[in-house]
């Protein structure tokens, strides 16, 4: 028993990447991190021929992940967005991370932050270059994604580790449905006051306005949403929207989009005429593989150069 024991300990703390399990195609259950002697878990899928180029691929969750033993990784199996990413060869990393309701803000943003360090630290591991990562995640996920794009580096905060000193900082983002004001969010539907109320906390409502007192969950609302950190050095982002999305309003990409432009930073807007929070999938038909292919496109464009 004691050597079973030891055995599957082993296997499930990988602590390093391991370039020959490229031929097994994912290598599963990578620890990029530990708080409190909890594991964050990512699954590396290697793409059949590589480009050279990772992406750090987030799920949307509404912040949110279910608890118990038997509960689905956030990371779970492969979708039609990743095997596009794939098929364009490049390394996706897909991760794990702290939501609510056990863990709060800063929680999911600083193990996406960790993750991005993690990948760039070891990208020579990976075979990918470390100076240009992308990030894509849709909804909660793409909040997160859309933060690695825009704010220039988060600071170390207790990790002084080579790893926890390393940028955070994505070359290029594609975020899918992205909430990108959580104070707006809260007034967009009456489930919202729930997901985003529970992972920042409590419910804000105020605006201090010009001159005013910001108080600390208003700052903690300002700080994780990606559009009070946009300016002209962000990376370049594509954020595709459905217009008739009553969970992520529209108009939410549409002030980020608004915003980037202002400050003179690269960004498009995909509008998707009719389309929900689910967006068209490569199931449904041409739409969405004119989707899948703008993703990989901007990628592209922005990766490899």
């Amino acid at each position: 028993m004691p050597r079973i024991f030891a055995a599957l300990l082993s296997a499930w703390l990988i602590a390093a990447p391991d370039p020959a399990a490229a031929q097994a195609r994912v290598k599963e259950n990578v620890v990029y991190g530990m708080y409190s002697g909890l594991a964050l878990l990512m699954d590396v899928h290697y793409p059949e021929e590589p480009n050279g180029h990772g992406v750090l691929y987030i799920r949307g969750s509404g912040f949110h992940a279910p608890l118990g033993l038997d509960a689905q990784p956030l990371k779970a199996a492969r979708n039609e967005r990743m095997t596009s990413l794939l098929d364009a060869g490049y390394t996706v990393f897909a991760i794990n991370h702290r939501a609510a309701p056990r863990f709060r803000y800063p929680a999911a943003h600083q193990d996406a932050v960790r993750a991005m360090r993690f990948v760039r630290h070891h990208a020579q591991d990976f075979g990918i270059d470390a100076d240009r990562i992308g990030a894509v995640g849709s909804s909660s996920g793409g909040t997160l994604a859309l933060a690695l794009g825009v704010i220039d580096d988060f600071p170390p905060a207790t990790d002084a580790s080579a790893v926890g000193n390393t940028s955070s900082k994505a070359q290029a983002v594609v975020a899918l449905a992205p909430p990108t004001d959580l104070a707006l969010m809260i007034n967009s539907w009456e489930g919202a006051v729930d997901l985003v109320a529970s992972y920042m906390g409590a419910p804000v409502y105020s605006d201090t306005g010009e001159g005013g007192l910001e108080t600390e969950l208003e700052l903690d609302y300002r700080m994780a949403s990606p559009i009070s950190h946009v300016d002209r050095d962000d990376a370049p982002c594509l954020l595709i929207h459905g217009d008739a999305d009553l969970v992520v309003p529209f108009t939410q990409s549409e002030a980020f989009a608004d915003a980037m432009q202002d400050a003179e930073g690269a960004v498009q807007l995909l509008r998707v005429p009719g389309a929900g929070h689910r967006l068209p999938t490569g199931a449904d038909g041409p739409e969405a593989m004119q989707l899948l292919k703008a993703m990989t496109d901007w990628l592209d464009l922005h990766l490899i150069r």
